[in-house]
């Protein structure tokens, strides 16, 4: 027995009667993975699908090509509803953007379908670059979320379902190193040379050695290249580094100790070295309590189980909605795909995105926002609370990455 009211009901009605139409989005994503800010086919399909049902679409949002905003009704309550569609180079559509994207506009269309009823506007914002790019950081720089009331979206995850109260993610930061040396004859005139190969070997020996220091929440990923052929000594060399943390605290040691150890592996080497910030940071999640326990128990009520809670230092990855989650009431649960064993970035969760159980994840997840979204709005009390959160909030500033140039 449901305990959804009629208006979650009609809204939930609606968007099963799509469900072949969004399942069909969902699969044509994630058999033609785009990488971030290049996801043109992905954001048309997705722009086409909110055009088809009346929604007023811009693709080219905010000055991003592949960024969207759709937007029906009118109303004092705008509700934000958030799709990504980027995919990882090498693995596809292994983090399942192409669920989210389809989840996010099920949950348009079914609220939709009551917004004149709600007295509500209904915006979607497709938003780029989600891996590696921070799509949502340059939009919220821009206004893309000046106007909502409050935000939410849906990430699917491996096998086990999730509490989204009381959940959060770890910050992120990106740069780019390259380090400057000196071409020489490897065999012929070795010493004519300054070897920056050598300063990404001490880069990467020192970060081993410094993860014994930083605190256990700390994350330091890399990749590096040299691009010079095996008989010459490599004069630059480049490294990707990834720095997280639960906390600010832990975050800005690491970002300090980890720069400490770029320099010194520079100077070892005798090389010079550049440091690059391209894109956007992530700050943490703030998932908002309210919100929260109204997908948590949609969600629970969909799947006929309850989810589990989140253990100490449990965190997700990184995500640029940890910056919209610090502007304004948001959310950004987990959907699990049972019976998988993979878990995202993997070949095999790409193949399980649009497996049955991906299916399913775009169904209820879709179905959980608009019934979360639907509350919200019928709670007298989480209503006053949201729109008066609205009323005392400034516009985003216009920060580094508002007039930044697209950073491919």
């Amino acid at each position: 027995m449901t305990t959804a009211s009629s208006t979650q009901q009609r809204a939930e009605q609606t968007i099963r009667q799509a469900s072949d139409a969004l399942l069909e989005l969902s699969h044509a994503i994630g058999a033609d993975p785009e990488p971030g800010f290049q996801e043109h086919r992905a954001a048309a399909r997705v722009a086409a699908a909110l055009a088809e049902v009346g929604f007023d679409v811009q693709l080219g949002a905010y000055e991003l090509p592949t960024a969207i905003r759709a937007s029906y009704g009118t109303g004092e309550v705008t509700i934000a509803v958030v799709g990504e569609y980027d995919a990882l180079p090498g693995v596809g559509h292994a983090c399942g953007h192409n669920i989210i994207a389809a989840a996010g506009v099920g949950a348009a269309l079914g609220l939709r379908e009551v917004a004149d009823e709600l007295g509500c506007r209904i915006v979607f914002l497709g938003t780029p670059a989600e891996e590696n790019g921070g799509g949502k950081v340059i939009m919220l720089e821009r206004g893309a979320w000046d106007d909502a009331t409050f935000s939410l979206m849906v990430h699917a995850a491996g096998a086990g379902q999730i509490r989204t109260a009381g959940g959060s993610s770890q910050a992120l930061d990106y740069c780019e190193v390259t380090f400057h040396g000196k071409p020489a004859h490897a065999a012929f005139a070795p010493q004519e040379g300054i070897n920056a190969g050598s300063a990404v070997t001490l880069t990467e020996v020192g970060i081993g050695l410094l993860r014994q220091h930083m605190p256990s929440d700390v994350v330091i990923s890399s990749i590096a290249t040299t691009g010079s052929a095996v008989n010459v000594i490599p004069e630059t060399a480049t490294m990707q580094l990834e720095i997280r943390g639960n906390t600010a605290e832990s975050w800005d040691t690491a970002k300090s100790r980890v720069r400490q150890v770029v320099e010194g592996a520079a100077l070892a080497a005798g090389c010079s070295v550049d440091i690059a910030v391209p894109t956007p940071g992530y700050a943490p999640l703030l998932q908002d309590p309210d919100l929260s326990e109204f997908f948590d128990g949609a969600l629970a009520e969909l799947r006929g189980e309850d989810a589990t809670a989140w253990g100490p230092g449990m965190t997700l990855g990184s995500t640029d909605m940890g910056d919209v989650s610090r502007y304004l009431p948001a959310i950004h649960p987990m959907i699990a795909l049972d019976g998988t064993t993979a878990t995202p970035h993997q070949h095999e969760f790409a193949a399980a995105v649009v497996s049955p159980a991906g299916d399913a994840a775009v169904l209820n997840g879709a179905i959980a926002l608009a019934r979360t979204a639907i509350a919200a709005v019928e709670d007298t009390e989480v209503r006053d609370r949201l729109l008066s959160t609205q009323r005392d909030r400034a516009p985003h500033p216009r920060g580094h990455w508002a007039d930044a140039p697209l950073p491919v």
